[in-house]
Formats: structure tokens, C-alpha cells, sequence
């Protein structure tokens, strides 16, 4: 292994699996070159096993229900993909099978054997480390070659864990410092990740979840793997640990909008707010997603006051036919939701953008538009009842809210860019007059 970064080719039949392999691997080895791979392709397996088109390979691989048939295809692919004595080091992600298949696959050649449903970034990386090791014992994880007359380094002992406090889970890999929000149905942790080396949000699942079809979580995992932007909070790891589903995300150490606006938001600041929400979410509805959550607690803010979009939970395909109730229960915030959301009706991205009307509303005047004794009474004035009136030092601001405000979504700004370019005009307007004002 020479100095240059390591190659790494991901194999499987799974679009989005591909991608998130990918995009973990990125994270956890920044100088690898990564590619991916659809098996199904005629003749994409050609010429793998010579150790020419990368040094490690990633394969997902069917091995069967144990019986069915002599030799499973996944035990079949890894004889194939260590045919040859340059091949490259071999790291199963395993599709059912069993304790006999996995100690087929060793025997075969295989460096390691993670069942896919098991398989984290963590241990995917823990699996790709000891194998390099193994195999290139003079080069780091990095593929940066050692000294020839470097003495080797004792293998690192990973810490004792530290004791939690009383409630706290205890997820693999994270040392959890203290408890940063929480909700109805999850908890968030500030956790240092023993992988990364850093900070991390880590949400916790209140509720246990042993069914994958109902991991709440890995929904909103898959949605955010959906967008690739420093507007989108950045995401590292999901997993199911102890029956409760975890998932580990870029930490914002400057808080969210609602603390910001507890401190006071001029009208400047909020005219720019609402342009660089109103970005965040061109580039969520560019990707095909409806948020569906937007709030100001969800609005997490750069240390540049830039802002980053969270909290994915709720969020769905633009190209799917999907309504804001199931079985009678509404979901999301009953302060920010639209009309429209509020009756149940199918979303687009004017409802999004209704959201940050309200958003906009409350950041100039320190109040929701609409307020009530119980969430029916709110909801019912977002259908019924006209927004307050600005004070007349706001009025200026009528116009635009009042589109963000419509009852009918006809009536609202037809895109995030459209509302980015009303706020830009209304921004030079706001310039032009202070200057004759000067």
C-alpha cells in the first residue's frame, strides 16, 4: 500500500444502501476514493478480484435461509471476489444466512462477516481497520505508509465506560454528557462519539422498537440521506441498540431560532432569517422532500448565523400522495401548521413555506399569529381567522406576510426561490428608503 488514499468500492443491488455506505465511508475515511458498484449490471463484477480497481471491497450478499441450497450466492460472490491472490481485502454486509454460512465466508477468504441488519457505521469501520491491519501492517487506516523503522504502536484499549446517569441510555460508541431536548417520543443527548472524535446530537427513541417497519427514526435517517447540503443537518450514524432506536447527527453548539428570538430578533436580522430559511428549504424541496415540521426549534443556527435545517421525522416524497393525519391523529406543530395541514388535506411545498410565514410573524413581532385555549381552537383559526394586523412601524412587511399567510395556498408564493426573490426586492426597498430618509 502506498501513500495515496484508499480505495474503496461498495457492490450492491440497493441504490440508496450504496449511497449510505457511501456517503459513512466518506465520513469516516475523508481521503478515500469511494466508488459504488450494481452488481446486477452485465459484467460489473469483471476483473474485481485482481486487486487493480480498489483495495477493499464492500459487498452485500445474499447467503440464504441456511439449507435451502449447497452453496448460497452471497458464498458463491465471495469465492469469485477472492479468486486470486491480489485481491483485495473483502468485507461482507450478509442478507439473512447464518452461523454456518458466516464461517463458510471465512474460510473462503472473507476478512469479515457483518449481517446487513446488524451493520453500523462504527462497526463497519472497526471491521475495515482490523482488516487493514491485518493486511497492510505497515500503513494507517488513512493509507498512509509508516516509516520502515517505525516500531509498531501497542494496539489502543478502548476506555471503561463511563457511568450514566440515572435514565440515560447507554449506546455503543457514544459517551453521552447531558440531555440537550426532549419530546413525546425521543430524547436528545449532547455525546461525545468515540469514532468521530466529537460532539454529536444523539436522539434517543423513547418508545422500544424490535419491528424495523416501524423504526421511526430510520425514516427520518433515510430522508436526510436524501440531501447532501450544508443547509440540512449533517448525519453519521442510526442504529438499534437494547430494543431503542438511536441516530447521531451534527451538534449546533449556538443553539436553535427560539433561543435566538428569546433574545430579540431586529427587523433586519428577521428579513434574513426568513431568506436563509426560505434557501434551506428550496434545496429540501429541490431534493424531492416536504419537511412538514418547520419551526423555530428546528431551525438550528452556524456559528455564521447561517442556519441548518432538523428534525426530519415527519418529512415525505414530494411524488407520493401523502396526508397530514393517519387514523385521525395530526402530526407536527399545531402553532406552524398550515391550513390545509390543519384539515388534513395532501401537502406540496406552499405548505412548507406557510410554516415560515408564521415563523416570519413571530420573529417581527415576538408573537404567534394564532393562539388559542387548545389545538383545535388554533387549528381552526389557521383555516378561518385572518392574521393579526402589523403595527405601523411593520407595515412595510404586510405585503410579503400576507402571502406566506394565504388561506389558500393558490394565493402563497408558488416557490421558496420566488419568496427569496419578493424578500431581496424588499430588501433594496428597505435600503432605498432609509437612504432618502438619510
Amino acid at each position: 500500500m502506498n501513500s495515496a488514499a484508499i480505495r474503496i468500492l461498495i457492490v450492491d443491488r440497493d441504490a440508496k444502501y450504496r449511497e449510505w455506505l457511501r456517503l459513512h465511508l466518506g465520513i469516516l475515511y475523508p481521503h478515500a476514493s469511494i466508488g459504488t458498484i450494481d452488481p446486477g449490471e452485465d459484467g460489473a463484477l469483471d476483473g474485481l478480484n485482481t486487486g487493480q480497481l480498489c483495495d477493499v471491497l464492500v459487498v452485500g450478499a445474499d447467503f440464504g435461509d441456511g439449507g435451502e441450497e449447497l452453496e448460497p450466492e452471497g458464498l458463491k460472490l465471495a469465492r469469485k471476489l477472492r479468486g486470486s491472490e491480489a485481491a483485495p481485502i473483502l468485507i461482507l454486509a450478509a442478507e439473512r444466512g447464518d452461523e454456518l454460512t458466516a464461517v463458510a465466508a471465512i474460510r473462503a477468504g472473507v476478512s469479515d462477516y457483518l449481517p446487513k441488519r446488524l451493520l453500523t457505521p462504527a462497526r463497519l469501520k472497526t471491521a475495515l481497520d482490523r482488516a487493514f491491519a491485518a493486511s497492510h501492517p505497515s500503513a494507517d487506516a488513512d493509507g498512509a505508509a509508516a516509516p520502515a523503522d517505525a516500531t509498531p504502536a501497542p494496539p489502543a484499549r478502548a476506555a471503561p465506560p463511563t457511568p450514566l446517569a440515572v435514565g440515560q441510555p447507554a449506546i455503543t460508541g457514544y459517551e453521552i454528557t447531558r440531555k440537550l431536548s426532549e419530546s413525546d417520543k425521543a430524547v436528545v443527548y449532547l455525546a461525545a462519539s468515540q469514532v468521530l472524535g466529537t460532539d454529536v446530537a444523539l436522539k434517543v427513541s423513547k418508545i422500544p422498537c424490535e419491528d424495523r417497519s416501524k423504526q421511526a427514526l430510520e425514516r427520518e435517517y433515510q430522508a436526510i440521506l436524501a440531501v447532501h447540503d450544508p443547509a440540512v443537518v449533517r448525519i453519521f450514524d442510526h442504529g438499534l441498540e437494547g430494543g431503542y432506536e438511536y441516530l447521531a447527527m451534527e451538534y449546533f453548539p449556538r443553539g436553535d431560532l427560539k433561543a435566538r428570538m428569546h433574545v430579540g430578533v431586529t427587523e433586519s436580522e428577521a428579513l434574513r432569517f426568513l431568506e436563509r430559511i426560505a434557501a434551506a428549504l428550496a434545496v429540501v424541496h429541490r431534493a424531492g422532500l416536504l419537511h412538514r415540521d418547520l419551526k423555530p426549534p428546528n431551525v438550528m443556527l452556524r456559528e455564521n448565523d447561517n442556519v441548518v435545517l432538523i428534525d426530519f421525522g415527519l418529512a415525505r416524497q414530494l411524488d407520493v400522495t401523502h396526508h397530514s393525519t393517519y387514523t385521525g391523529v395530526l402530526r407536527g406543530s399545531p402553532y406552524y401548521m398550515s391550513p390545509e395541514q390543519a384539515l388534513g388535506e395532501k401537502l406540496d411545498p406552499r405548505s412548507d413555506l406557510y410554516s415560515l410565514g408564521v415563523i416570519f410573524h413571530e420573529m417581527l413581532t415576538g408573537k404567534k399569529p394564532f393562539m388559542g385555549n387548545s389545538a383545535m381552537e388554533v387549528l381552526q383559526q389557521h383555516v378561518n381567522a385572518s392574521p393579526p394586523r402589523l403595527p405601523p412601524s411593520l407595515a412595510g412587511y404586510t405585503p410579503l406576510l400576507a402571502r406566506l399567510l394565504a388561506k389558500h395556498r393558490e394565493d402563497r408564493f408558488s416557490s421558496a426561490d420566488e419568496l427569496i426573490s419578493a424578500c431581496a426586492a424588499l430588501r433594496s426597498g428597505n435600503r432605498r428608503r432609509a437612504q432618502s430618509a438619510a
